[in-house]
């Protein structure tokens, strides 16, 4: 089996136990063995071994989760990128130089972001004094 073929394997998986994850009847589920643990510690006198088999239950969980949840993040984001690029590229007006802004600088990133604050803020005034202008009483004329 390839390098090619385990990714796909992977991502399908991943993707699958993404969603299981995020799902409320596993929240339930996971709500559920929480409360079920806590209350057989008076059998088990809160024992150490007790203790334990909640900690590492969770922490390989959520060792393992981190990786697929991180490995679905990372090609939804890149997914969303690409569709993003093509609305940028098909629509005429848009500024084809706004993508891959992903592989900018962090600093570079927030320059742009502090540009586009500016030419936010010039169009809000520009809509408040259009509005002001708009409901000014006109001027009669003798």
């Amino acid at each position: 089996m390839g390098m090619e073929q385990v990714e796909r394997y992977f991502a399908a998986f991943a993707a699958k136990i993404s969603k299981y994850a995020g799902s409320s009847t596993v929240f339930i589920l996971a709500a559920a063995l929480i409360l079920v643990w806590g209350a057989s510690g008076p059998y088990f006198g809160f024992s150490a071994n007790w203790q334990t088999i909640v900690t590492t239950g969770t922490t390989i969980c959520t060792f393992l989760m981190v990786f697929t949840i991180q490995n679905s993040q990372n090609r939804d984001g890149m997914a969303l990128q690409i569709k993003l690029n093509e609305i940028i590229r098909a629509t005429g007006s848009a500024q084809n130089r706004m993508i891959n802004l992903e592989e900018l600088s962090h600093q570079e990133l927030e320059d742009m972001k502090h540009k586009f604050a500016k030419i936010g803020q010039r169009a809000r005034e520009k809509v408040q004094k259009d509005q002001v202008l708009a409901t000014a009483p006109a001027k009669k004329h003798t």
